[in-house]
């Protein structure tokens, strides 16, 4: 072979081995190292100086506090009547993060059971229709939320891990519903508020919402004393919602207290059933009455129609959970005159005998007049307040000095709160007297101009249950009666006493107020309703507050009934019957004996009946 042959092999035999940089391969091995130094330095940090971060994230998805509810306290009446009670009864639930819907058709096979504690908990469709039917859910309800999902603090799609079913059921039905063995459904003890007398009572119990929580009534304001304090269980749960173990001490629940109200169910029952027919009867648009107990202030009885069914979760008109005895105000027409009339005497301005000249029933006051349906001519005060005269309260009105006549509606509680522990309860409208012009003074004293609530007009009438004091309004059984304020003195409360009584027998405004067997005194209202700002032709507020029996009284009753229909307009036809029929039953409940004979009652004919509007 020639040397230029071979100088050709050589060019055509393999090529030299490329030489590997050394500094290339230690900054690929420290490279390497930084990152296995960087893993092992995370993970002793999280083993030993941030041990809590991994126990956290366990507790997160296996740990729960369950709350243990406290047993709601039972509200009674001062009898020791329940009025509200708790209930246990059993609420449904899932975990639908743990449950898996299998399409039609799929079943769960019947020996199925989990191998792990993350496998999901298949459910197939007809087990789904099946506690629909059960339960009472619309179709595909229960479908509907077992797929749904949200977004969680990273942007993920998660599915809740807790889901109410089907909330206070049975513990009939959730037996039945729990015998079918479905895998992941669970059934929880609650407790669920029930009141026995219903819509009777609706206006001072209230009710709670399907959390346990009071959302009217005495219900609310004393939301923290029957609700109790809940314990707590700290557990540890699987995926499938199984307890596995408790981790701590379980702290018991305590019970909520009982709360004893001063209402008679007995009385309130009568009273309600008397309002009730009364506002159906006269086709009114509603009504409220309020019995208190004259010697201490305690309300035996406070009733409202319409009223609504507290037991029952379905939509309530809102109007008819309105409390009118205490957040309805209106003018109280010439329930208003017996005020004036002790207003009048306690100051000295006149006495029961002093006359005082009517005329013709008509007194012009600047532009304005004030008038009497039926004029009285010159009359006493007595006479005055029989035929419930206008004119003759507004010339006793107009007696007073402003001042004086606006500290002695103050210290009735007019323009206040009546701070009957009730929520929502109304102050009334009681103008400062530097404002009061002429015509104002006067016709506030036959209930014009100012407005009230009927509970304030309860309170009020006090004045001459005993003598003349005026005691706090309470819903809270008493021991032994609050101190009560001197008003007027008590020969006042005696005079206007009788003449209550006076206005109750023939010749007066409400002879239908009468008792067999028992001497009654009260005062009755008609007024013209304001109505967009003007008083109306047509719509009316008839009332009627009374005392009974007058010797001794024992009981104040109070009531408003709400644009009766024209005919019946008069509070003397409307209310005063009403005030008859609750008195004769509550004092024989309370077995105040009778002060007069049985053949005490005179009712006139419709001809010579004497009504009165102001």
């Amino acid at each position: 072979m020639s040397k230029a042959a071979g100088n050709r092999g050589a060019r055509f035999s393999s090529p030299p081995k490329a030489k590997l940089e050394r500094w290339r391969v230690w900054v690929v091995l420290g490279g390497l190292l930084m990152l296995l130094s960087g893993l092992l330095g995370r993970g002793l940090y999280l083993q030993v100086w941030n041990d809590g971060f991994l126990q956290d994230q366990g507790d997160a998805r296996y740990r729960r506090t369950l709350k243990l509810e406290a047993n709601r306290g039972m509200i009674t009446d001062r009898n020791g009547e329940p009025l509200a009670i708790s209930t246990p009864v059993q609420s449904i639930w899932m975990s639908p993060r743990s449950m898996a819907v299998l399409s039609a058709g799929q079943t769960r096979p019947v020996d199925w059971k989990p191998a792990n504690d993350d496998e999901l908990i298949p459910m197939s469709l007809e087990e789904i229709k099946k506690l629909e039917k059960h339960l009472q859910l619309a179709p595909n309800e229960l479908l509907k939320k077992l797929s749904a999902s949200r977004k969680n603090s990273q942007g993920k799609e998660v599915k809740s891990d807790f889901l109410w079913v089907k909330r206070h059921i049975s513990p009939t039905d959730a037996k039945s519903l729990m015998a079918m063995k479905i895998p992941g459904v669970y059934s929880q003890t609650e407790y669920r508020r029930y009141y026995p007398a219903g819509e009777v009572m609706a206006h001072i119990i209230g009710f709670t919402d399907i959390d346990g929580k009071g959302q009217e009534g005495f219900e609310l304001t004393r939301e923290k004393m029957l609700a109790g304090k809940p314990g707590s269980r700290t557990v540890i749960r699987d995926r499938r919602g199984y307890i596995v173990e408790d981790v701590s001490t379980i702290i018991p629940p305590q019970e909520g207290q009982t709360l004893q109200l001063s209402i008679d169910r007995r009385i309130q029952y009568l009273a309600y059933r008397e309002l009730k027919n009364a506002v159906e009867t006269s086709g009114a648009v509603g009504g409220a009455i309020v019995v208190l107990d004259a010697r201490t202030g305690e309300v035996l009885a406070l009733a409202n129609a319409p009223s609504y069914n507290p037991n029952s979760r379905a939509k309530i008109d809102p109007s008819h959970k309105r409390n009118r005895a205490l957040t309805d105000l209106y003018e109280p027409g010439s329930t208003m005159k017996a005020i004036t009339v002790a207003m009048a005497l306690n100051a000295g301005k006149v006495t029961p005998q002093t006359v005082i000249q009517t005329g013709n029933g008509t007194m012009a006051i600047g532009p304005n007049r004030v008038k009497d349906d039926h004029p009285v001519g010159a009359a006493t005060v007595e006479h005055i307040m029989q035929k419930s005269s206008n004119v003759g309260t507004a010339k006793m009105a107009l007696m007073m000095d402003r001042e004086a006549a606006w500290n002695f509606y103050k210290d009735v509680g007019f323009g206040e709160v009546p701070h009957t522990g009730f929520p929502g309860e109304a102050a009334g409208r009681l103008r400062p007297w530097k404002n009061w012009r002429p015509i104002e003074e006067a016709t506030m004293g036959f209930g014009y101009g100012m407005s009230v609530s009927l509970m304030q007009m309860a309170r009020s009438y006090q004045l001459f249950a005993g003598n003349g004091e005026i005691h706090p309004v309470t819903f809270t059984k008493l021991v032994a009666p609050a101190p009560g304020k001197q008003v007027v003195s008590a020969k006042t409360a005696e005079q206007v006493r009788k003449m209550l009584e006076m206005v109750t027998l023939p010749g007066g405004t409400a002879t239908r107020a009468q008792v067999v067997g028992y001497r009654v005194g009260g005062k009755t209202g008609t007024a013209k309703k304001l109505v967009n700002g003007a008083y109306s032709d047509t719509a009316r507020v008839a009332s009627f507050v009374g005392l009974a029996p007058i010797s001794d009284p024992r009981l104040i009753v109070a009531i408003m009934i709400d644009e009766p229909s024209f005919a019946l307009r008069y509070g003397g036809l409307v209310a005063a019957p009403i005030f008859s029929s609750v008195v004769a039953g509550s004092l024989r409940m309370l077995g105040v004996p009778p002060d007069a004979p049985t053949t005490n009652i005179f009712l006139p004919s419709q001809e010579l009946e004497v009504k009165e509007e102001t």
